[in-house]
C-alpha cells in the first residue's frame, strides 16, 4: 500500500486494509476495501496504531452493554494523521491526533471533529492509541469518584492490565500510597516501576483481605478484576471507603457483602467511561485536557505492552483474551 502524506485526497487513495468481526464469537479478520469518503463534515484520518480494549473482546461475543450486530470493525480508539478536514473545524491535514471512535481498527477513519484531540509533539502514535479510555477511565473514577486524597491507600487489582497501570499512575500522581496486585513477578516489575509503593502477586496470595489488611487497610479500591479477588479486596477497606467496579476480567462481577458495606459506610461506585461522557461531558474533556497536561509534565508514562500487526489482530485478542498483556495492546496499521 502506497504511503499517505498530507497533501493525499481521498480521491487517490485507493484501497485499504480494514478488519471486520464478520459473526458473533468468530475472530476478526482483515479484509482491503475502498478507503472512506469523509464528507463534508468530516475528518479523514490515516490511522497508524489502535488500542484493543476488553469491551472489543465482549462486543465481539455479544457481551457488551452497548451491543453492535455484525458485520462491525472492532476497535475503540487510534491514533494519526489527518489526511483531509472541513473548513472551520480546527484540524489540518497533517495534525498528529488521537481518535475516539468505534471502527479504528482499520488503516483510515472518517470521524467527526469532536472524536479527534491533538496530542503533544513528544507522544508517539502507539502511546496516543491507547490513552483516551485507559487514562479517562482512571482518572475520573478517582477524582471525580472515589475522591483520592494524597496519603490514602489505593489497591488497584489487575494493576499490570491496560487500565490498571494507568491506575498506578494517576493515583501515585495524586499522592496515594498505592497497592499493586497483578499475576507474575515479572509482570509486577513493570507495576512497581509505574509507582505502586508494595505489589501483591495474585498467584502467590492465598488470602488477599488478609494481606491488605496487614498493610493497615484500604481507603480506595480499584477493581478491573472482580470475580473472588474483588470480593476479598472489599472486605479489607477502611470505614468510609470506597470500592470502584471497572471491569470483570476474572469472569464475573464481584458478589459484594452490602451488609458490610452498611455497617463500614462504604461506597460502591460503578464506573463505565463511555457511559460517563454522556453523563458529564464537561467532566470527561477537562479529565482529558488535564491528562495531556499531565503527561506533557512528565508526570505520565503510557506503557505499550505489545504492539501487533493487523495481520495478528485475532492473536492480540487472543493475548488479551489470556490476561498474559502488560499495558495496552496496540495494532499498528
Amino acid at each position: 500500500m502506497k504511503d499517505l502524506t498530507k497533501t493525499s485526497t481521498a480521491d487517490d487513495l485507493g484501497e485499504i486494509r480494514i478488519a471486520f468481526v464478520r459473526q458473533l464469537g468468530d475472530e476478526p479478520a482483515v479484509e482491503r476495501q475502498a478507503a472512506p469518503q469523509p464528507g463534508p463534515d468530516r475528518l479523514l484520518v490515516r490511522l497508524r496504531a489502535a488500542a484493543l480494549n476488553f469491551a472489543d473482546l465482549l462486543k465481539a461475543r455479544g457481551e457488551y452493554q452497548e451491543r453492535q450486530d455484525p458485520p462491525f470493525v472492532p476497535g475503540l480508539e487510534g491514533a494519526g494523521e489527518v489526511v483531509s478536514a472541513p473548513t472551520g473545524s480546527g484540524f489540518h491535514p497533517g495534525d498528529r491526533v488521537a481518535v475516539l471512535a468505534a471502527g479504528t481498527m482499520a488503516e483510515m477513519i472518517a470521524v467527526p471533529p469532536a472524536a479527534c484531540t491533538a496530542i503533544p509533539d513528544a507522544m508517539t502514535f502507539e502511546q496516543a492509541a491507547g490513552f483516551q479510555i485507559a487514562y479517562g477511565t482512571s482518572h475520573l473514577a478517582l477524582a471525580a469518584r472515589a475522591n483520592l486524597k494524597a496519603g490514602q491507600t489505593l489497591a488497584v487489582l489487575g494493576a499490570a492490565g491496560g487500565v490498571g497501570l494507568t491506575a498506578v499512575e494517576i493515583g501515585r500522581a495524586m499522592g496515594a500510597r498505592v497497592i499493586g496486585v497483578a499475576r507474575g513477578q515479572d509482570r509486577l516489575e513493570t507495576v512497581r516501576a509505574a509507582g505502586a509503593a508494595v505489589v501483591i502477586d495474585s498467584a502467590e496470595c492465598a488470602d488477599l483481605k488478609g494481606a491488605l489488611r496487614e498493610l493497615g487497610g484500604v481507603d480506595v479500591i480499584y477493581d478491573a478484576v472482580g470475580d473472588s479477588a474483588g470480593e476479598a479486596a472489599f472486605r479489607a477497606l477502611k470505614p468510609g471507603g470506597h470500592f470502584l467496579a471497572i471491569g470483570f476480567a476474572g469472569g464475573r462481577p464481584p458478589a459484594l457483602p452490602l451488609n458490610h458495606a452498611l455497617v463500614k459506610n462504604i461506597s460502591i461506585h460503578g464506573f463505565y467511561w463511555g457511559g460517563y461522557a454522556r453523563l458529564d461531558p464537561r467532566a470527561v474533556s477537562d479529565s482529558m485536557a488535564g491528562l495531556f497536561r499531565m503527561f506533557q509534565e512528565g508526570q505520565l508514562a503510557p506503557v505499550v505492552g505489545q504492539a501487533m500487526p493487523l495481520d495478528r489482530i485475532a492473536e492480540a485478542f487472543d493475548l488479551l483474551r489470556s490476561r498474559r498483556s502488560v499495558g495496552k495492546i496496540i495494532v499498528s496499521l
